[in-house]
């Protein structure tokens, strides 16, 4: 086991090895952030001192070493539009986008276990063929199209809900702006959360009812419906317990799509959030908060992956033996 934890852990520091590297070669493809930081009037001199100072004029690996020294000491650099530290910046911004990933992970738990199961359990019914119809729409729908067509419906049309912004929030251990705590900001979760859940939704709904469908026909599974258990007790206990496997893989990579996926999502709904923040950084050509919200995502997306692996691994001794999945 110690070998299994040591190799997921190496393959991990060289995925944050080539983002940073990616990091860094994005950098150098965008304008000139000096550019954005001051007015036309100020002359080459003062142009060149500042980018000395910013050690902007350094070589790439220059540049990548030093970033890469500051980023084990939790320094990701200062945003030249901000003016203020990239870390400080992304900590603000990350409440947002977390509580809303979180929400629409909670929404997809919710509908496609009891929708996959059903799926699996009566595949000729019509309300099955419903689900596995809506799910082939909801893989061809990009999540922006879906999220414009919510604002209509529900907020220009009907008007129930809010269309843009996080309403009302509240400061939770000082850096923490939630709006879980307030009835406004539930109201302006509830559309991004349900557009952003689009997205892995009917993957789930597919997935669980495949892994499902394949358990059924299992003997286990078989033998305890002879020894007369009662049907939801075979179908949970013997059945979905048994499809979790697959489900937790998939949904850990997920939750790191998810994470990349809320830049089309907070665009949309103006949700400020870091996905918001990335687009207004590649307008701004703030090339320094571009790459610390890349590494940020990456060891996120990274350390999601690895946690998932070591619990597979843990739950399941083949994985471990083999050295894959």
């Amino acid at each position: 086991m110690f070998a299994f934890i040591l190799r997921r852990l190496t393959q991990a520091i060289l995925v944050m090895f080539v983002i940073s590297i990616i990091g860094f070669a994005i950098k150098y493809s965008f304008g000139d952030p000096v550019r954005e930081m001051v007015g036309m009037s100020v002359s080459y001199e003062e142009r060149q001192a500042l980018r000395d100072q910013l050690g902007l004029n350094d070589p790439m690996v220059v540049q990548w070493t030093r970033f890469v020294k500051n980023a084990l000491k939790g320094d990701l650099g200062i945003s030249f539009f901000h003016r203020k530290p990239a870390a400080e910046v992304i900590i603000k911004k990350a409440p947002a986008t977390l509580e809303l990933v979180f929400a629409s992970a909670l929404i997809i738990l919710a509908v496609s276990i009891p929708a996959g199961i059903y799926a699996a359990v009566k595949p000729k019914a019509v309300l099955s063929r419903c689900i596995m119809g809506f799910s082939i729409v909801g893989v061809s729908i990009p999540v922006f199209l879906t999220a414009i067509l919510l604002i209509y419906l529900f907020a220009v049309e009907l008007r129930w809900l809010p269309s843009y912004g996080r309403g009302q929030t509240v400061q939770l251990w000082g850096f923490w702006d939630t709006g879980f705590l307030t009835l406004d900001g539930l109201k302006h979760l509830i559309l991004p959360s349900i557009a952003l859940s689009s997205i892995m939704l009917p993957l789930f709904i597919r997935l669980i009812r495949a892994e499902m469908k394949e358990t059924l026909q299992t003997e286990y599974v078989k033998f305890a419906r002879a020894k007369g258990l009662k049907p939801w007790r075979v179908l949970m206990v013997h059945g979905f317990k048994n499809t979790l496997l697959p489900v937790i893989t998939v949904g850990g990579v997920q939750i790191g799509i998810m994470i990349a996926y809320t830049i089309l999502t907070e665009t949309v709904f103006q949700w400020q959030g870091m996905g918001f923040m990335f687009i207004e950084a590649v307008e701004r050509s703030d090339t320094s908060l571009l790459v610390a919200y890349l590494i940020f995502v990456g060891a996120l997306f990274v350390t999601v992956n690895t946690v998932v692996d070591i619990i597979y691994g843990l739950v399941n001794p083949m994985v471990r033996i083999s050295g894959r999945k």
